[in-house]
């Protein structure tokens, strides 16, 4: 059995919420969701032949935190975790599934109104006794209860892609490397770049005389294979993903690719324009009568349809076919397009490497330019900076510039809008900065118009650059905060200030749609890593994936820009 960093995550969450629930130390508990956080963030399986010595290095990771990987890593099991799980009836611990329970929220259930599980939940909505209570408004109170009605089939969970992707690539090598195997893809929402992933498509190439089916059986990280045959297989893995795998002959891959792929919606739109051709389009082949015209490569597909190929992230009915028609798709941005990035923390907030690894870290991953921008103090839990010590850090970024060649620092920070609109740093301190990025950490449950307000008063004022992770979303935490995303486009647009399309793999905010909304209201986006370690600046790759997801091309993304022109437009912002 192998450990993946999301095994090894979603363990330390859950004893974060457990000693939650039991009211424990908080500098505890926080210490193992950093570690999740961490993890989660990684661009290496750390499980994957590495010496157990080596993870007290990574960081945030103590001895303590260590020796339960290790653990982990070599029995599959914590005994730690174990104990709390007794210790926490079952009833309590299933609250935590509802949408915007916390184990803050379940401790009050549990502790406060011996509310123990759904049961007793439902009893007490209906009877109102939640009414009143701190922390169950009226909006938490209408989730729970709309939760509550769900049938169960209908909670399905859905992982952030990149926990997904740590299951889904030893999958594909796997059976890539069975005998006879000619290619393996990972299709469905995968390919497509979703941001979350609810299951598994397989779709393998192979001759007759290979078995994949059967060497599936081997498979370390399998939990039950459903259903199987020749050509189909149905399982789940050992982390409860389902997949489903299908094997087809090398004259019908292209087809199957574009077919299980797909969207639905978009293979609708093919197959309408097949069938007013007298074509008929399915996952083996697109035919006239019986005569295959293609197959074998998605790109042949496309074009016997009259149609150019159209990228994978594109395909989700939302006029791409028609562009396709047309000769009219855009030219999607490419990582490599990316000059810099223009969100970054240093451990001087609640980052974990220092300022010059940071920097370095950016020159490794191809950038020529890094925007330092740490939390403002008004975050009390990540020491934010005060007026003192962010000049003595834009001492430390001019120092380090003058000893630098072909290669900037600028000096920004990520300030906190308070919950009337205003700024948590003094217009005198913002004002020497080369960016500033604003962002809504708090008071998330306020009405649409009171939150868009609050949004659009921070826009408003002169030294603000960019608008982080505009929505507040948590993939599978979190849900948006109600904001009236027309008017923040136009007023984003008419100031000018900018977007951001934050790469963190539990955000990845803007969403596509809005990313295609802004490009279409004619805001610039900036993509971020929002790296807080020098591992991070891999989440560029989400943001970049998130962008082509919106019909993002080079020219619309800020920080695709060469310096000259960045800090022109940087200069536009302050009128």
């Amino acid at each position: 059995m192998s450990i993946h960093n999301a095994d090894i995550a979603a363990a330390f969450e859950e004893i974060a919420d457990l000693l939650s629930i039991q009211g424990a130390n908080a500098f505890r508990i926080r210490a193992y969701r950093r570690a999740a956080q961490m993890l989660r963030s990684l661009p290496h399986e750390i499980a994957a032949g590495t010496d157990p010595a080596v993870y007290a290095s990574l960081p945030g990771i103590g001895a303590d935190l260590a020796s339960k990987i290790a653990e982990l890593v070599r029995t599959g099991e914590l005994d730690s975790l174990n104990r709390l799980r007794r210790e926490v009836p079952a009833g309590a611990r299933d609250l935590l599934s509802l949408p915007g329970l916390g184990p803050v929220h379940v401790r009050t259930l549990v502790s406060g109104l011996r509310i123990g599980d759904r049961a007793a939940l439902r009893q007490a909505l209906a009877a109102g006794r939640l009414a009143g209570v701190r922390g169950f408004g009226p909006a938490l109170r209408g989730r729970l209860e709309a939760a509550l009605a769900r049938p169960a089939s209908e909670a399905a969970r859905r992982l952030p892609l990149s926990q997904a992707a740590q299951y889904a690539e030893p999958l594909r090598d796997f059976l890539a490397a069975v005998p006879g195997v000619e290619r393996a893809e990972i299709v469905g929402s995968y390919r497509r770049g979703r941001d979350t992933v609810g299951d598994l498509d397989v779709l393998l190439c192979a001759g007759d005389a290979a078995d994949p089916i059967a060497a599936l059986r081997g498979y370390a990280d399998l939990g039950a294979l459903n259903a199987s045959g020749r050509t189909k297989a149905a399982g789940v893995l050992r982390n409860g993903l389902a997949f489903d795998l299908r094997v087809v002959a090398a004259e019908s891959f292209g087809a199957a690719l574009q077919y299980f792929t797909g969207s639905k919606e978009h293979g609708i739109r093919l197959r309408q324009i097949a069938h007013a051709r007298g074509l008929k389009l399915s996952e083996y082949g697109l035919f006239r009568g019986k005569q295959r015209l293609a197959g074998r490569r998605e790109e042949d597909v496309y074009a016997a349809l009259g149609l150019a190929w159209v990228p994978p992230e594109l395909r989700e009915d939302r006029g791409e076919v028609a562009a396709a028609e047309r000769n009219a798709l855009p030219q999607l941005l490419l990582r490599s397009e990316l000059r810099g990035d223009l969100h970054v923390h240093t451990r001087a907030t609640d980052g974990n490497d220092s300022l010059a690894d940071m920097v370095s870290a950016a020159r490794a991953a191809g950038l020529s330019y890094v925007a330092i921008t740490d939390h403002s103090k008004h975050l009390g839990i990540v020491h934010g900076l005060d007026a003192g010590r962010l000049a003595r850090q834009c001492d430390a970024i001019d120092a380090l510039n003058a000893r630098m060649r072909g290669f900037t620092v600028l000096k920004g920070a990520e300030v906190d809008i308070l919950a009337d609109g205003s700024l948590a740093l003094p217009d005198s301190v913002l004002a020497q900065l080369d960016l500033v990025i604003v962002a809504v950490h708090s008071h998330f449950d306020l009405s649409e118009a009171k939150q868009t307000a609050r949004v659009l008063r921070a826009l408003e004022h002169p030294c603000v650059t960019i608008l982080a992770h505009p929505s507040g979303r948590l993939l599978g935490e979190r849900e948006p905060y109600t904001l009236d995303f027309e008017r923040l486009f136009a007023a984003a647009r008419s100031r000018p200030c900018y977007l951001e399309v934050n790469g963190q793999p539990q955000r990845l905010d803007l969403d596509d749609v809005r990313v295609k909304a802004a490009i279409e209201h004619g805001v610039l986006l900036s993509l971020a890593s929002d790296a807080h370690s020098v591992e991070q600046f891999a989440n560029l790759d989400g943001a970049v994936r998130q962008a082509r997801r919106g019909w993002a091309r080079r020219t619309d993304v800020l920080n695709a820009r060469p310096l000259a022109e960045l800090r022109r437009l940087l200069r536009a912002t302050r009128g």
